[in-house]
């Protein structure tokens, strides 16, 4: 566990298959919400005035359809507010709900066949303007909300239900400044016990210097919650409680305290308490950490713990608890939670550590995660993190061996234009990742095995449980009928290949002038291996893992006598040793080279020119 050994191992450009798995919005569209139903091809995309819905048919070529919802209003201040950028799409028994702000009057539409049918201005349902944080959860006929009602004076965020029984709030001091990720229903063992769980982050009320700016928290309400019995509580969540989620490494004394995405993993025999929050966190410097809680241990603190700053005994029914019957919550209860909102125990991370899965030096934004089982049984689950850098990085988690930690797969640049990512959903029936910027949605396949070269041995060393070795090709575990090669061993996998080494390189040889310049350059296909140019008995040159530049480049200033002859491009990672290169240097002869010299003086200068950017840089970062 801990900290991530290193970066991707590999860089994967996703190609796809050219007209079937992206396509062009046809315009920017700098807001976006993607709405997709997992076994479906369907994808729809609220953007600006409009919903597209794309369809990414099996085998066949993708497809888009566009149906126009512009802004009803006429009168607006400024071109931007004039627009109606979606923000909404969930869908309801009578269609698709479509909201969005139409120009500062937040209104919702139903796309039933294609058709658009007006619903009126709703508030709570979508935003006055795109940039806000916002967060709307439906169940059943329940609506839950964070966006505020009120252009001008609702300035304080709250939580509320907007349908349903009784529409109600939180408290105006119960969060300070929150940013909402995501919120949940909990079916409980008991129906008048079931549970709304959010999940965001907040101001420190701690304004000393040392302390960080942000908390991440987890807030609990009762589903039941009928309000208060005095005229303070009436239109008030009653059960209102938070606590905070840790996320820290104490072997490195590194803190993650800026919560920036939640994905909730049901547990496949349907136990709520086995549920899986992964949590990414950030810290000021920009680097993340992964931890992950349970749901059942979060239930269990706001059942048990004392409250922040509190001392008396605490009053009967305590604060938080969930009364049957539609029973209203005693104005004691209310009144004592509502002024300490906070449990003492702090939200602490699965397993006998307490630490995050891992920590890496990269921003990590959203998360989604797939548990998949491998061809000979074992369950796997894998991490899609997004980047600020606009690419996917697809991480296994460790599993409950000794010693194993998480694995950075590959890095996937899943657009065609680099990008930011909007959004991101997996698909686990269709095996699916789909992701949307600003320009395009892309399709991207968690069985991406076409991407690892290297035959037997670099097909089992990538470790991608999705991936297996058959009849001479490293092929996805879902397209072959039968059981395919895969490695056990996450340690030493390449020894469970057939044949014990892998291929040396093809020979490659070149003709050079005494005295002329050249260089060699390897590219570093495994960004965890160790590449070094060895020239008869000597280590020439050797790049370590998370060298800068995506090539090993041996330079040779003044070519000698001693400097002809074999050089071999060799690849270290663990115990995996390969040969990458194989190139013979030749002294030129005779008139031939005369001829040759020519050639070999114009590449050499223009590879030289090529290169000494690269190389500069490689020699000031080094």
């Amino acid at each position: 566990q801990g900290h991530l050994r290193s970066g991707p191992r590999i860089f994967a450009a996703w190609k796809g298959h050219v007209g079937q798995d992206r396509v062009d919005f046809g315009q920017t569209e700098p807001h976006t919400v993607l709405f997709h139903e997992p076994g479906s091809s369907s994808v729809w995309v609220g953007g600006r005035g409009k919903v597209y819905l794309f369809d990414f048919p099996e085998g066949k070529n993708a497809s888009v359809r566009t149906v126009n919802i512009g802004s009803t209003k006429g009168s607006c201040l400024d071109k931007r507010d004039c627009e109606n950028y979606i923000t909404l799409l969930e869908r309801r028994s009578e269609g698709l709900l479509a909201c969005g702000t139409n120009a500062r009057h937040p209104s919702c539409w139903n796309l039933v066949n294609g058709t658009v049918v007006p619903l009126g201005e709703m508030r709570g349902y979508a935003p006055f303007s795109p940039d806000e944080n916002s967060l709307v959860l439906f169940e059943g006929d329940e609506v839950y909300s964070t966006i505020r009602k009120q252009e001008y004076n609702g300035k304080i965020p709250r939580f509320r239900r907007i349908r349903g029984e009784s529409e109600l709030y939180t408290s105006d001091t119960v969060m300070q400044n929150p940013q909402f990720i995501k919120a949940t229903i909990v079916h409980q063992d008991q129906a008048y016990d079931d549970k709304i769980y959010y999940f965001f982050r907040e101001d420190n009320p701690d304004k000393n210097p040392e302390a960080p700016l942000n908390v991440s928290r987890v807030a609990q309400l009762c589903r039941g919650d009928q309000g208060g019995e005095s005229s303070l509580s009436v239109s008030k969540w009653n059960t209102f409680l938070k606590a905070m989620l840790v996320c820290s490494d104490a072997a490195t004394n590194k803190n993650f305290n800026r919560l920036q995405d939640v994905f909730l993993l049901p547990d496949p025999s349907g136990q709520w308490r086995d549920t899986r929050v992964y949590g990414v966190f950030s810290n000021p410097w920009n680097y993340s950490a992964v931890c992950v809680y349970s749901l059942g241990d979060i239930d269990k603190i706001f059942r048990t713990s004392s409250l922040k700053d509190y001392h008396s005994s605490l009053p009967n029914p305590r604060p938080g608890k969930c009364l049957p019957d539609q029973q209203p919550i005693p104005t004691e209860t209310f009144q004592v939670a509502d002024g300490h909102p906070e449990v003492a125990q702090r939200v602490e991370p699965m397993g006998p550590l307490k630490t995050p899965l891992f920590h890496s030096k990269y921003h990590y934004q959203k998360v989604a995660v797939h548990r998949m089982q491998a061809s000979h049984g074992e369950t796997f689950h894998v991490l899609y993190l997004t980047t600020d850098r606009g690419t996917i990085h697809k991480v296994v988690e460790p599993g409950e061996q000794e010693h194993s930690f998480a694995f950075n797969i590959m890095e996937i640049q899943p657009f065609r234009r680099a990008a930011a990512i909007q959004t991101m959903s997996l698909d686990a029936e269709r095996r699916k990742l789909y992701v949307s910027s600003q320009w395009e949605v892309s399709q991207v396949p968690l069985d991406l095995c076409e991407v690892y070269g290297g035959g037997c041995h670099g097909c089992l060393m990538s470790r991608d449980p999705y991936c297996g070795w058959d009849q001479g090709r490293c092929v996805s575990i879902y397209s072959s009928e039968r059981s395919v090669l895969q490695s056990i061993n996450p340690a030493e996998p390449h020894k469970e290949c057939p044949n014990p080494k892998p291929d040396k390189a093809p020979l490659q040889k070149v003709s050079l002038a005494p005295n002329s310049r050249y260089y060699l350059s390897c590219p570093m296909e495994s960004r965890h291996a160790t590449y070094s140019w060895r020239h008869k008995e000597n280590v020439e040159q050797s790049c370590e893992p998370g060298h800068q530049s995506p090539n090993c480049i041996l330079f040779i200033e003044n070519l000698t006598a001693q400097q002809y002859g074999h050089y071999f491009c060799e690849a270290q990672e663990g115990s995996y040793f390969r040969e990458a290169q194989h190139w013979q240097l030749l002294p030129e002869d005779g008139i031939m080279a005369e001829h040759l010299l020519g050639h070999a003086c114009a590449l050499a200068a223009s590879l030289w020119l090529g290169v000494l950017p690269t190389l500069t840089l490689g020699l000031l970062v080094h």
